[in-house]
């Protein structure tokens, strides 16, 4: 592929490319949002399939024109790449092994979890069956959410206590798709920890977005 003068962000605000957006508006990084329109399966075309054979969004061009994607490699890569070094802590800071571990757990175990859960059509043989695995699942999210608040009231208010990082942007994106539904009341650390990730000045206007977005799905 040939160089671009800045990072192309292929995607849809109203996905997991706003993540990717959030780390662009944290490190003041300059890029362009080309819009895929997964309801008219853009991303299954054959163009976008050359940047990403898998075929999900968002997928990243970056300047030296090399394709990635999967949204956490994505971020972590921006990240270390621009020396972000307060959002990715460096290879040898001490909170480097417990900040992957805290990343590699949302993006491992959480996020398939998560999507069992919202998108249970994909997974069931028989159209009957989705409500059984969304009761099942549910079991599951609850178990990660209680040990994540569990954490975070012994270490927080982030997960590296008094310093954000990507773990805490990725709790807090997938955490809003719950707070219509009442299964974070009682989970008062992973709220206040959502408050304070919303709160920072260059990520409101983009958590607008995304709550804009669930709003109009409910």
């Amino acid at each position: 592929m040939l160089a671009n003068s800045k990072y192309i962000i292929l995607g849809e605000s109203s996905t997991r490319s706003l993540m990717v957006e959030m780390v662009m508006a944290e490190g003041d990084i300059d890029y362009e949002l080309q819009r895929i329109d997964i309801f008219q399966d853009q991303h299954q075309s054959p163009e976008f399939l050359e940047i990403n054979p898998l075929g999900w969004i968002p997928a990243l061009i970056t300047p030296e024109g090399a394709a990635l994607y999967e949204t956490h490699a994505i971020n972590l890569y921006l990240a270390e790449k621009h020396q972000l070094t307060q959002i990715a802590p460096r290879v040898d800071d001490p909170e480097r092994g417990y900040f992957l571990s805290g990343l590699f757990s949302i993006s491992g175990d959480l996020e398939p979890t998560l999507k069992r859960y919202f998108y249970p059509h994909r997974y069931a043989v028989r159209e009957e069956d989705r409500l059984t695995i969304k009761e099942r699942v549910l079991e599951e999210i609850l178990h990660y959410i209680e040990v994540i608040d569990q954490r975070l009231s012994q270490n927080g208010p982030y997960h590296l206590g008094e310093r954000f990082s990507l773990v805490d942007l990725a709790l807090t994106y997938w955490c809003t798709y719950f707070e219509p539904t009442g299964i974070l009341d009682p989970c008062s650390s992973i709220r206040r920890c959502m408050e304070l990730v919303m709160e920072r000045p260059t990520l409101q206007p983009h958590f607008g977005v995304h709550i804009l977005g669930i709003n109009k799905k409910k």
